[in-house]
């Protein structure tokens, strides 16, 4: 479980949910055991705060206690004991870290590894994971210096605690896959609506794993796990190990039980369905394009269960030719001669085991043709042997004309995984519809309180299309749309008072509305109050008739209303002439106190201006000038 700070509330519900979690899987099996481990993130920055007050206590708060960040802590090994379950999580406290998406890749790895700690049986093993965001995947370590890549080992400490967080990388999702596959372990993702299609597209990398949306308060866990682990135990996957180069394999699956050994099954190796002591068959063809050296093998196995099926491969590529048999029972009675195990036929016959007679036969592939006779042969999808045609692959019909192989997919998969394909066409199952079997007839998904996309939209394939301006899954939000009381807010005015902008066409423009004026009405919480374009409060009331008419109760103008616009101008006048009356004191008080400071500063020159005396010992300056060219003579 995630234990980060966003997933407090979903917390305290797990604490109660022990002993309802063992008696809905004691329904479907006697032979549960439950365990528990939460997880945060890596304890290094970006993902969490290294600061020492913050490792200790990671809540917003600093007066709420949280539990120091873990990447992953090993609480309780798996036990049948719902009382010890429910006293062990209930002593779990949140914790918090930075980022958004949580370190959940690490501790699926260590759940999975380490089976001696966590207590993993030979039995059907399910690893339920609750969160209410995204994860760090591989390479993402590197933000906080981490590059070692995941050593696929147990680092569990004494106290459960995943002790190489800080030294190794995050799995990646085809590393986390490949293990939990073969430990047999089948996850179940129980995650918040808004993270869903993220782990929707994660379960579809992971075999055998299934999502639930999980309530935002984790009310419905129990719920979800149980359904579940039925989808789940009711479904058949049949795989196989790696392979030898060179050899491939194809499965064909007989789901239904009243279905003949010869009977035609589905491509593919999964039966879905699957009820208790049902018996389902595979036929599982396996081919070798090449000659293998000496001897291969691989295994087979149903997913979730340890028991598997080793398949030893030889090839026989040399062929120990004797003498040649002529007239060989083999070939079609004595009509060829065998010689290393390929008949020669004799003349006028042909086929593999010289089966085809072709005296009398002008054209031998008349028969294989459509469209009286100028059709391809075979229409082009198996060839023509003796008149007949032999298909290939999925295609069948005396002319190959049916491809069980040919119709439409949807989400990857033929007729959308909810179907059969038969002569190019998909025979849906119930409650399924469309040209690929991508139609929902369920429409609970559009549903809320009885309304079918909120009353604005309707539901297609279980998912609503809503009218313009409606958004989201259930057509509920429209940012743009007017409520009913501005809808209805200019006919009220015009047809209770004459004004308003509808005023002049409020006949017309309002002919589904009839508004009448009540003087002193009771108001309560469903009166509408809207501003008018002139200012004024326009009080009225909703109410539809069986005409289909809206009745409209409106309030009687105050008289004060009537002076609402008089007042509100007399208001900005009086603050226009406040205003300036303020600027011009404050202009004539600077103007007296600059003249008093002049006058101060004219005295203060006065004063110091000295007597004008004549200095007795002052001789004014005299001026001598000679001239060069002057002669006295």
């Amino acid at each position: 479980m995630d234990l980060s700070y966003s997933m407090k509330d979903d917390l305290e519900n797990i604490k109660k949910l022990g002993s309802d979690l063992l008696a809905a899987l004691r329904n479907v099996t006697k032979s549960v055991k439950i365990g528990f481990g939460s997880f945060v993130d890596k304890t290094v920055l970006p993902y969490v705060s290294t600061v020492p007050a913050k490792l200790q206590n990671p809540c917003p708060n600093r007066f709420e206690q949280c539990d120091s960040p873990v990447s992953f802590r090993h609480v309780l090994p798996l036990t049948d004991n719902a009382s010890e379950f429910e006293s062990r999580v209930s002593q779990q406290r949140i914790s918090g870290n930075l980022d958004s998406p949580e370190g959940g890749f690490d501790a699926m790895m260590q759940a999975a590894v380490c089976e001696e700690q966590i207590g993993w049986r030979k039995v059907t093993r399910l690893l339920v994971f609750t969160s209410d965001d995204v994860f760090h995947t591989a390479g993402d370590g590197k933000l906080g210096g981490i590059y070692l890549p995941n050593d696929n080992r147990c680092h569990l400490d004494a106290n459960g605690l995943y002790s190489m967080s800080h030294l190794y990388d995050y799995p990646s999702v085809g590393h986390l896959a490949q293990v939990l596959s073969a430990s047999n372990i089948q996850p179940i993702f129980a995650v918040t609506g808004a993270t869903l299609p993220v782990y929707q597209e994660l379960s579809r990398l992971i075999p055998k794993s299934v999502v639930g949306e999980l309530k935002e308060d984790s009310s419905n866990v129990v719920q979800l796990i149980s359904d579940a682990y039925n989808s789940l135990s009711s479904t058949v996957n049949l795989e196989h190990s790696q392979l030898p180069p060179g050899v491939s394999i194809a499965y064909e699956s007989h789901c239904d039980a009243a279905s003949g050994t010869g009977a035609r099954g589905i491509p593919g190796g999964v039966c879905s369905g699957v009820r208790i002591n049902q018996l389902v068959r595979f036929t599982v063809t396996v081919q070798a394009d090449a000659c293998l050296e000496g001897r291969q093998d691989f295994a087979l196995r149903v997913l979730g269960f340890s028991e598997e099926v080793r398949v030893e491969l030889r090839t026989l590529c040399e062929c120990p030719c004797g003498a040649p048999e002529p007239h060989a029972p083999h070939c079609s009675g004595g009509q060829g001669n065998l010689t290393c195990g390929v008949c020669s036929c004799n003349p006028g016959r042909v086929g593999k085991r010289c089966e085809c007679e072709l005296a009398g036969a002008p054209e031998p592939e008349a028969g294989c043709r459509g469209g009286n006779g100028t059709g391809p042969v075979c229409s082009g999808k198996g060839q023509c042997v003796c008149g007949a045609c032999q298909c290939h692959g999925n295609t069948r019909g005396p002319l190959c004309e049916c491809d069980d192989a040919g119709c439409e997919r949807h989400d990857g998969r033929l007729c959308g995984g909810r179907g059969l394909c038969r002569c190019g066409s998909c025979q849906c199952e119930a409650g399924y519809a469309g040209s690929a079997c991508e139609c929902s007839l369920d429409q609970r998904a559009c549903l809320r309180d009885g309304a079918e996309c909120s009353g604005h939209g309707r539901c297609v394939c279980n998912k609503c299309l809503c009218q313009p301006g409606y958004f989201d899954s259930l057509c509920s939000w429209c940012p743009g749309c007017q409520t009913p009381c501005e809808e209805h807010r200019d006919c009220a005015d015009c047809q209770a008072f004459g004004t308003g902008p509808l005023s002049r066409n409020c006949s017309a423009a309002c002919n589904h509305t009839k508004a009448t004026v009540q003087p002193a009405p009771e108001l309560d919480e469903r009166w509408c109050k809207e501003k008018t374009e002139d200012g004024r409060i326009l009080i009225f009331l909703i109410e539809s008739t069986d005409g289909g008419v809206v009745s409209l109760t409106v309030k009687e103008k105050d008289a004060e209303g009537d002076q609402t616009f008089a007042i509100v101008l007399g208001v900005g006048l009086g603050i226009v002439i406040t205003g300036l009356l303020v600027i011009i004191a404050y202009r004539l008080s600077l103007e007296i106190l600059d003249r008093r400071e002049y006058l101060h500063f004219e005295r203060e020159r006065e004063r110091a201006r000295g007597n004008e005396v004549n200095n007795p010992l002052y001789q004014s300056a005299t001026t001598t000038v000679i001239n060069p060219r002057y002669n006295e003579d």
